[in-house]
């Protein structure tokens, strides 16, 4: 994986680029199937969810039941987790639930990774992938490739919270000071916090504190996608 196929996903200026490149990142990892859900709590109401996927047609009456959800070990394992799952068959056959394997299994669903990001107001992203093969024996591989998934989903989030939800908490103004917008700034030239702080004369740390204070304000997981939102909001040029 490339920097690009990160970068794409957070730059995306429409709902179409960013399914296309959600779908092409999931092929390039070497998966057939994707279902990328931004949640938002809303107490007491019910959440609200939206979402992109390359689910087969013949499936997405099933995909999509609420129920199934609810009684799935890996959508189970995600809300409460940021941790990526791994599964395959004994997955569901240790949560009881082998008949929903065998029933997914039909469609290509027999193994695949996932995981959510939990962030601040109750705002939870989940991407999972899925195949009909078996996946790789080595655990140095299966480590990379969900490792890839991980950053994927960590640039994935802002671009599907940006496109996806529509409500006035994303229109809100955020106040960055000056040194965290030079940070970002630095950032986005692909800069380590070490660079950063012999840039503006500070040390490291102070730098690296910079960098995560704007993260934490622009509610993204990681300081690339900060920047990459920070770009698109006007707040560094």
């Amino acid at each position: 994986m490339s920097l690009e196929d990160f970068l794409g996903v957070a730059t995306a200026d429409d709902v179409q680029a960013f399914r296309t490149q959600v779908v092409g990142f999931t092929r390039r990892l070497g998966f057939e199937t994707v279902h990328a859900t931004f949640v938002v709590d809303r107490p007491p109401r019910e959440p609200d969810f939206v979402w992109v996927d390359h689910t087969p047609e013949a499936y997405r009456e099933l995909f999509n039941d609420p129920e199934g959800g609810r009684n799935d070990p890996v959508s189970q394992h995600c809300k409460h987790s940021s941790v990526p799952i791994i599964w395959d068959q004994s997955t569901y056959v240790a949560a009881g639930r082998g008949e929903k394997w065998e029933i997914q299994a039909r469609y290509g669903y027999r193994t695949g990774m996932a995981l959510a990001l939990h962030m601040r107001a109750g705002r939870h992203f989940f991407i999972g992938v899925d195949r009909d093969q078996s996946l790789p024996s080595d655990p140095d591989e299966l480590a990379r490739m969900a490792g890839a998934l991980y950053l994927f989903a960590a640039h994935a989030q802002e671009a599907a919270q940006r496109l996806l939800v529509r409500d006035a908490h994303q229109l809100q103004a955020v106040r960055l000071t000056s040194r965290e917008i030079e940070a970002l700034q630095w950032t986005l030239e692909g800069k380590t916090a070490w660079e950063i702080g012999r840039i503006l004369s500070i040390s490291e740390q102070t730098a690296a504190r910079h960098v995560n204070n704007a993260t934490r304000k622009l509610e993204c997981v990681n300081k690339l996608p900060a920047a990459v939102k920070a770009l698109r909001m006007g707040l560094i040029t």
